[in-house]
């Protein structure tokens, strides 16, 4: 099992050296859950990873089962670039419990929230909550694919991409 670990750690330095994929790596601190501690890996281009998943047209992504992934990667990159967040002051975070966080940016000694979710109308989830109280978020974006910008609650807000 090691050199299987080894082999694939190997080829992941390849393909992120190759600018194919980014690696996000996990934020942990001291809190009362068990956190996950693996990076979370996102294909930078989201045509490669198409091409990898057999999609060949639009109809063809909307019916994929990992339409959800593909999104997160190609929204993930959006919004990295769009805010200039520097790569080192971005992460994800997970607990062994189920809780979640797409995006968690640490910059200027604020945290801010970014989950990533193919839906017209998002909702509000557990996760979400458990993110803004562990991690004590300054704010909390939904990014969706839709044109729009609203608020949830009082940090929570929905902020499209409009593609």
């Amino acid at each position: 099992l090691e050199k299987t670990d080894n082999t694939i750690k190997h080829y992941v330095d390849i393909f992120e050296g190759m600018l194919m994929i980014q690696r996000l790596m996990p934020w942990h601190e001291n809190i009362s859950k068990r956190q996950v501690k693996n990076p979370k890996i996102f294909f930078k281009d989201s045509g490669i990873l198409h091409y990898m998943l057999g999609v060949t047209d639009w109809d063809g992504l909307l019916g994929n089962p990992h339409l959800g992934a593909s999104w997160e990667s190609f929204a993930l990159k959006q919004i990295m670039l769009l805010n200039n967040f520097d790569p080192y002051d971005c992460y994800h975070w997970s607990t062994h419990q189920g809780a979640e966080l797409d995006l968690l940016v640490v910059r200027g000694g604020e945290r801010l929230g970014y989950e990533f979710k193919f839906s017209e109308s998002p909702q509000i989830t557990k996760s979400m909550r458990i993110a803004m109280e562990d991690l004590k978020l300054k704010s909390l974006t939904i990014v969706n694919p839709g044109p729009h910008k609203f608020s949830l609650e009082e940090n929570i807000h929905v902020h499209g991409l409009n593609i």
